[in-house]
């Protein structure tokens, strides 16, 4: 797997983390306890888990941002 597709892997499991923790703090709702079992659940903790790695790996995305290869700037 190229690590573009590492980077649209894990930016769409932030997107997801980052909607969950609006709908927790907007409106008490944990989307993912829910549709899991309830955060202590094993599927919500791993879920929380990769989401949480993802957003390591995101880190990563600092020290490779470059511009489009296509772009003529």
């Amino acid at each position: 797997m190229r690590s573009r597709s590492f980077d649209y892997v894990a930016i769409t499991l932030i997107i997801i983390g980052a909607l969950n923790w609006g709908l927790i703090g907007f409106f008490q709702f944990d989307l993912v306890a829910f549709l899991f079992g309830g955060m202590t659940s094993w599927i919500s903790r791993v879920i929380y888990a990769i989401v949480g790695i993802a957003g390591i790996y995101a880190l990563t995305l600092y020290g490779r941002v470059y511009d489009h290869p296509y772009t003529n700037s």
